[in-house]
C-alpha cells in the first residue's frame, strides 16, 4: 500500500486516535452535573425512547435503563471517557473499538429519527469497524508496546 507521510498502519492509528479524541470530546462537553444530579441525559433518552416507533426500543429502555437512571447515567458518561482514553492510548484497543461500535449502534437505534445525530454515530461506527479490522493497535499503542493482541 502506498501512502503519503505515514505508512498505512500509521494512518489507521491516526484514525483510531482521532476516534478516541471524538469520544473524549463527547465526554468533555457533557453537563456532568446535569447528568448525575438532575438526571437530564437519561430523562432526555427516556423521552426519545417513549416516542420511539419500535416496541423493542421502548420495552428495552423500560427494562434496562428506566429502573436505574442514576447508574445508567454513570455508565454512559464514563463509558465515553473510557473509550476515549483507551483509543487514544491504544490500551485494550479491540475491546474499546467493539464497545464504541456497540454504543454508537445503541445511540443510532435510539435516535433513529434524529438526523442531526445519525451522521456522527454512523461515521464513528464506520471508523470503529475500519480500525478494528485493520488492527489499529499495531502502531502507536500501549497494546503494541506491552505485546497484547
Amino acid at each position: 500500500m502506498d501512502s503519503i507521510g505515514f505508512s498505512g498502519a500509521e494512518w489507521v492509528a491516526v484514525l483510531r486516535i482521532g476516534l478516541g479524541l471524538w469520544w473524549l470530546e463527547s465526554w468533555r462537553h457533557k453537563d456532568k452535573k446535569g447528568w448525575f444530579e438532575r438526571g437530564t441525559g437519561i430523562a432526555w433518552a427516556a423521552d426519545v425512547a417513549a416516542k420511539h416507533r419500535w416496541e423493542a426500543v421502548r420495552s428495552g429502555f423500560e427494562t434496562v435503563v428506566k429502573p436505574r437512571p442514576r447508574t445508567m447515567a454513570y455508565v454512559v458518561v464514563y463509558a465515553e471517557l473510557a473509550l476515549g482514553l483507551g483509543l487514544v492510548a491504544g490500551l485494550l484497543t479491540p475491546v474499546a473499538l467493539v464497545g464504541g461500535l456497540l454504543l454508537n449502534l445503541l445511540y443510532l437505534v435510539l435516535m433513529i429519527h434524529d438526523w442531526a445525530e445519525q451522521g456522527q454515530n454512523a461515521m464513528m461506527a464506520l471508523i470503529s469497524l475500519v480500525a478494528l479490522f485493520a488492527m489499529s493497535w499495531q502502531t502507536w499503542s500501549l497494546d503494541h508496546a506491552i505485546g497484547w493482541f
